[in-house]
């Protein structure tokens, strides 16, 4: 696995072994955090549902929970259960299982596509990414040198991140911060032409910057954290096909914050401008002091 580039990695990880005919197991990295990554989970539960429906009917969206903090090293079983096989759209229920308990549960809907009218609200016009700095380098650039254990994760990257705006490294600099966020992402190499994998790695890159645009007003993105925070719920819409290993725009704001939760929207724009998805997230933020364990109380 170590010799691996960040794009084949994503790839393997995607690739869930099939135990049964609607059974299926994922790996989980042993990475020095304390729970999964969510869009981990996303994807591979997205995987999942997308090996039991007929390729010609991409999926459309999808809707999930975060239920539990799932754990690093330890394998994740999806359980598929097949709800209904219409003439146009397929239905698909997930639910992800380790060490006996529950932890995600998602919904996706697949559609024949059909031909109709069409429009869109346009890409807002930012720098494009060749003008911005990889995110790895503007930290190292403010900071110095990766700490090891960051630098190890910096390498096993699947995506080049790029910020639209610089980051805000004190609270000095959060005066007039709106919340909102942009940032440039593309696969880091090749993820092959199966359109299922590309959709799955979207997945698994929306749940990275999203609830960035939640914590502007409030606290630096780097720097030190005064804020725990997880995901709670994630729904997509997937408008038209693109390539995750291609550059795309991940605009991202949040209508509102209260009662110790976040909701933040983004939308997914094609380098030529096209709308692909649109994405909704709802997060839980808590002072770092009350919720030590990573859970979601």
């Amino acid at each position: 696995m170590t010799d691996q580039s960040p794009a084949e990695h994503l790839v393997d990880l995607l690739d869930l072994e099939r135990i049964d005919l609607d059974l299926f197991r994922g790996r989980s990295p042993h990475e020095s955090l304390q729970r999964v990554f969510g869009g981990q989970v996303a994807g591979q539960a997205l995987v999942a549902a997308g090996r039991t429906t007929e390729p010609e009917r991409p999926v459309h969206s999808l809707h999930a929970y975060f239920l539990r903090p799932g754990r690093p090293g330890v394998p994740i079983v999806y359980q598929v259960e097949r709800v209904r096989d219409g003439r146009s759209f397929t239905t698909r229920r997930v639910v992800a299982v380790q060490e006996g308990r529950t932890i995600f549960n998602l919904t996706a809907s697949f559609h024949r596509p059909e031909p109709s009218f069409e429009h869109q609200m346009p890409m807002p016009d930012v720098p494009p990414p060749e003008e911005l700095p990889r995110l790895v380098d503007e930290i190292k650039g403010r900071i110095g040198s990766l700490p090891e254990r960051l630098e190890r994760m910096a390498r096993r990257q699947a995506f080049d991140i790029r910020y639209v705006e610089r980051l805000r490294w004190s609270e000095d600099e959060l005066a007039g911060a709106e919340p909102r966020s942009a940032v440039w992402m593309r696969a880091i190499g090749s993820l092959g032409d199966d359109p299922l994998v590309h959709t799955c790695a979207v997945t698994y890159a929306s749940d990275m910057t999203l609830l960035d645009a939640v914590r502007i007003p409030v606290e630096p993105l780097w720097g030190e954290r005064k804020l725990d925070l997880a995901s709670l719920d994630h729904a997509m819409w997937f408008h038209r096909r693109f390539r995750a290993d291609d550059w795309f725009l991940y605009q991202q704001e949040s209508p509102i914050a209260t009662g110790a939760r976040g909701l933040a929207r983004g939308q997914i724009f094609t380098r030529e401008g096209g709308l692909a998805v649109s994405v909704t997230q709802e997060g839980l933020f808590r002072p770092l002091r009350e919720t030590g364990d990573g859970s979601q109380g």
